[in-house]
């Protein structure tokens, strides 16, 4: 059974940068998608991107306007989110889920499709 723990997470100054990182336990990451997604207090949970199993495609939300990089690590079976040019809007608790999908470049945006959830870590930016 996949089990993700995402780490990483705290307070930051607004413009810094985080780097938050999917961690899979009892399984490897090598057959899964991952996905990012975000959810503020009071606000539905949001895609924040993600990035297909081998690697090739990766796909973001339009607010991350090309400050987050998506990445992955094999032999560390672990994927990366890597955060720039922080907002106060970007302050959420962040998830990490994973689904198999049928073609290895492809991954989706929506919360149906994950079918494996981490716990989450909060990231807090400060104004």
């Amino acid at each position: 059974q996949l089990r993700l723990v995402e780490s990483g997470g705290g307070l930051v100054q607004s413009g810094g940068s985080l780097r938050l990182s999917c961690a899979a336990q009892g399984s490897t990451l090598d057959d899964y998608a991952i996905a990012w997604f975000r959810q503020a207090p009071g606000k539905e949970r949001e895609h924040v991107g993600c990035i297909s199993i081998n690697g090739g495609t990766t796909d973001f939300a339009r607010f991350v306007k090309g400050r987050f990089a998506i990445s992955r690590d094999s032999a560390k079976h672990t994927v990366y989110l890597q955060m720039t040019s922080l907002k106060p809007e970007d302050t959420a608790v962040y998830f990490c889920a994973a689904e198999n999908p049928f073609i290895e470049s492809t991954c989706f945006d929506s919360v149906s499709a994950y079918d494996y959830w981490g716990q989450g870590t909060q990231v807090t930016v400060s104004s």
